[in-house]
């Protein structure tokens, strides 16, 4: 009954989440940006709140020239520039696009105008969709997932060091093969600077791995299934690779900006199409998710046998010498 028992409780908490966080998904204050001040942002806003209630946050903007850079780094997802004109980049995807031109087409009629739009940050040539880098997410948290599952399967009595190498072999062939497979040398759909994208993949991918193996090691073969939750179902879902967080329900919104997946996906995105939205942070929390597992497994496999040697040690130069 046990198998039983966990497939079921994994397949059900991956429908629960998927659905809860895609069966009907509406932005929950999603950023958007103007030019307008005064009365016509009021305006504005209140035209925005009967679109979609709750649906947008609202900045102001000097002039179209700052509200388009906002637009490509990902500041904001679109801006409404004044006069039925709107600001806005199909790479953040087909889900994100159709929600701007319905709310803000309302907007413009209420103004008296045609909806303008202009893209200023478009989606990659083979990634029409900007679901690309999802799958190819994906694709490297399943492997990495599976080898921090294996490893101590295959070879349960590898010395600590060698396993660290194998852990950072992974990573980094995972990192350069996603990066080829996806970027320009391949189909193209994340065109960003191939040494950074491979570092960001193999630092994502290195976390995932890690993660599963101290999951593993603190609880057995329960981590196994705790680490299918916690890395490929509430990390996937979350990472904002279908679309941002902002469309998730309010109790998986956050995990976003914490679980590996999530960051990675952000920093992928960022230097592909968002002027390096999100680099920095996933330059700082991919390598703590890595160096704090590399760290407990280091306390677990290596410093708690070295400790638990040195307590035996006396006991058994005391032991009687029979004559």
């Amino acid at each position: 009954m046990l198998p039983v028992a966990v497939v079921l409780l994994v397949g059900t908490v991956f429908v629960s989440v998927y659905l809860a966080a895609f069966h009907a998904p509406r932005p929950h204050e999603l950023h958007v940006g103007t030019t307008e001040i005064g009365t016509q942002q009021e305006h504005l806003r209140q035209d925005l709140e009967r679109a979609i209630p709750g649906g947008f946050s609202l900045e102001t903007y000097a002039d179209e020239s700052a509200a388009r850079q906002a637009v490509q780094d990902r500041s904001v997802y679109a801006a409404y520039v004044g006069e039925g004109q709107l600001l806005y980049g199909s790479a953040n995807g087909s889900s994100v696009t159709a929600t701007l031109t319905t709310a803000f087409g309302s907007v413009a009629q209420a103004e008296h105008h045609d909806l303008s739009v202009k893209d200023v940050a478009p989606a990659a040539a083979g990634d029409t969709r900007g679901l690309s880098v999802f799958y190819a997410a994906f694709g490297l948290v399943l492997a990495g997932y599976l080898f921090g599952m294996t490893t101590y399967q295959v070879a349960p009595r590898l010395q600590y060091r060698w396993r660290m190498a194998s852990l950072a072999l992974f990573g980094v062939v995972g990192g350069v093969l996603i990066a080829a497979i996806a970027g320009s040398a391949g189909f193209g759909a994340l065109p960003g600077p191939f040494l950074p994208l491979a570092l960001v993949i193999a630092l994502m991918g290195a976390a995932v791995a890690a993660t599963t193996m101290v999951l593993l090691r603190l609880f057995g073969s329960a981590g196994v299934s705790m680490a299918s939750i916690l890395m490929l179902i509430l990390g996937n879902s979350s990472s904002g690779g279908i679309m941002p967080a902002s469309y998730l329900p309010a109790w998986l919104r956050p995990l976003s900006d914490i679980l590996p997946v999530g960051v990675g996906v952000r920093a992928m995105q960022g230097l592909s199409r968002f002027q390096d939205d999100g680099l920095t942070r996933a330059l700082v929390i991919l390598p703590a998710w890595v160096l704090g597992a590399v760290l407990v497994l280091y306390l677990k496999d290596v410093f708690r046998r070295e400790v638990q040697t040195a307590l035996r040690e006396p006991s058994e130069q005391r032991q009687p010498v029979s004559v």
